[in-house]
């Protein structure tokens, strides 16, 4: 019996020391977990945010981060400052992808900002800043936008009265093409219709760009056919190259009776092309190689991919290949003012299809099914003769064809 209350006390007094270390224990493991929550929301907080803060972090770091977070591309990250125009533009294409789809509602414009800051005093002004970066969205492109000619030819329309005025877009490095263009078909004289040709471009951004701008400018000096914006002159800003060549049209070359917008790399039978525009309408007149229900590319992998939240329907409306475009002069002022109410796709073309649609004007079929060619026509005197328009392969060589072109004898 009393071994047995001896194993009793025995069993009662080690309990009472592995309660106490448990508490102990408990008491230290509850210190260390806090602590090991506390670290490990740190970690999750700046995993979640995913910026490396370090002494040279700048502000825009956050805007780009922010940009990207809500579906939006800001450009120009490494600039030391950030603009009153850049914080707009975030802010305004933050709210267009809040807004409908494809209708446009705003139109808009680059005025002068009104900033309050620490540094600045209340309704101070600041200047409107150039546009050297690319549009803020994947799909859409900035405009409507108050871009600025850098280099422009105001009064050639006005004192030569072209029947055909061409327009070129090409990248402001590609003085190769221009050469090209200029010493073969864009150097053709008509005696029966004057016809001009301008070659229209963007900012080149980055590494160059203040040397290229001045061999632009003595380029300019020399051929006066150079027409430049200060929008980023990049792939997916063509609709904005598109725009801005309209709006110049209409401002400086009114009086002519038809435009062509036509690529760099592109074969171009000037007298065919004046032929058929002789007996073409004066308005509402748009002609080329004309798609009808095309299919909107749903593949992201996709060069022209667009999302269906931003275009639900399935086929695009009719629309005029890139390729090259023929118009009437009325329709420059007709569509820059659709541009207002139609939101800017990055695919040019499908957007003049789209202003199209919404000015309720139909495009017009060519006479020739063959006279425009989105595949390249391989070459001969015969078939180039019938054409106005072929694409044209990488390495083709455009001088040794016009002059064989040009030589004198039956094409066919």
């Amino acid at each position: 019996m009393l071994k047995i209350c001896l194993n009793i006390g025995q069993s009662e007094g080690a309990d009472d020391f592995k309660q106490a270390e448990s508490r102990r224990w408990c008491s230290w493991s509850r210190r260390h977990c806090l602590f090991f929550l506390m670290v490990s929301a740190a970690v999750l907080f700046f995993y979640n945010i995913n910026i490396k803060i370090t002494p040279e972090w700048n502000p825009k770091q956050w805007i780009s981060f922010k940009s990207w977070d809500q579906g939006v591309i800001s450009s120009n990250t490494n600039d030391e400052s950030i603009t009153t125009t850049e914080l707009t533009t975030v802010a305004q294409s933050v709210s267009e992808i809040n807004s409908s789809p494809f209708v446009q509602t705003t139109n808009i414009t680059s005025t002068e900002v009104t900033v309050t800051s620490t540094q600045t005093t209340q309704n101070e002004t600041m200047p409107p800043t150039p546009i050297p970066y690319e549009s803020q969205q994947l799909y859409l492109v900035e405009y409507p936008y108050d871009y600025h000619f850098i280099i422009n030819e105001p009064h050639v329309c006005e004192q030569q009265k072209p029947f055909l005025v061409l327009m070129i877009p090409v990248a402001p490095n590609n003085r190769r093409h221009r050469d090209i263009i200029r010493n073969t078909w864009g150097g053709e004289n008509l005696f029966s219709k004057v016809v001009k040709l301008f070659f229209l471009l963007g900012r080149h951004i980055g590494e160059g760009a203040e040397n290229l701008q001045i061999q632009l400018l003595q380029e300019s000096k020399e051929h006066q056919d150079l027409i430049q914006s200060d929008f980023m002159d990049c792939y997916k800003n063509l609709t904005i190259k598109t725009m801005v060549m309209l709006e110049w049209l209409d401002s400086y070359c009114a009086n002519a009776s038809y435009a062509m917008k036509v690529d760099s790399d592109i074969f171009l039978n000037v007298p065919n092309l004046v032929n058929m525009l002789s007996t073409a309408p004066k308005t509402n007149y748009m002609t080329g190689l004309v798609t009808k229900d095309a299919a909107v590319l749903r593949d992201p992998k996709s060069k022209w991919y667009l999302p269906v939240d931003l275009y639900p329907n399935s086929q695009y409306p009719h629309y005029v290949l890139g390729l090259g475009y023929v118009f009437s002069m009325d329709l420059p002022k007709k569509l820059v003012e659709a541009s207002k109410h139609v939101k800017a796709l990055y695919i040019e073309d499908v957007y003049l299809g789209l202003c199209m649609q919404y000015l309720g004007i139909n495009l017009t079929e060519p006479p020739a099914w063959d006279y425009f060619n989105v595949f390249p026509v391989p070459y001969s005197r015969c078939a180039y003769s019938r054409l106005i328009a072929t694409t044209t392969r990488e390495n083709t060589d455009h001088l040794w064809i016009w002059k064989n072109f040009k030589e004198p004898g039956p094409y066919c």
